[in-house]
């Protein structure tokens, strides 16, 4: 069976953009193949905001995800493998799906515990932590949809 991160994404995207929200994803920069702009990296992560408005010919494939964005002035091609893409939420909301790191090789994906997700970071690095009511509130969480 193909791995159901590529269409995940997919729908993600366009269920973030039809709420009017704005779509970020979070990229581990440290996978080969990856093409973005190095001086935004921080902690081998990069924060993208991948909206119709943001960004140009944006091709989410099942391998790839391409698309031309606007870097201090100067634009740039990114080309970030799907293995690469840790999580996709919403900015303001912080809705989304954070990816397991298994999810391209055994199909599965984990969301909402950020401990069990890889994505930690999602919520430190782009400022979206979100605590659970029902939890002590000593970890952040993604929310799920």
């Amino acid at each position: 069976m193909k791995p159901r991160r590529p269409y995940l994404l997919r729908a993600l995207y366009d269920w973030i953009v039809d709420s009017g929200e704005v779509p970020n994803i979070l990229v581990d920069a440290e996978i080969d193949g990856v093409v973005v702009p190095q001086e935004h990296v921080q902690d081998g992560q990069i924060v993208l905001n991948i909206s119709p408005q943001a960004v140009r010919n944006l091709n989410l494939g099942d391998e790839y995800v391409m698309c031309e964005g606007r870097f201090s002035g100067r634009s740039m091609e990114l080309v970030m493998p799907i293995i690469s893409i840790r999580a996709i939420y919403c900015r303001d909301s912080g809705q989304g799906l954070a990816f397991d790191d298994e999810d391209m090789h055994h199909d599965e994906v984990v969301a909402g515990d950020a401990e069990a997700a890889t994505a930690p970071s999602v919520e430190q690095t782009a400022g979206v932590a979100k605590k659970d009511p029902d939890s002590d509130g000593s970890k952040p969480t993604l929310r799920l949809v």
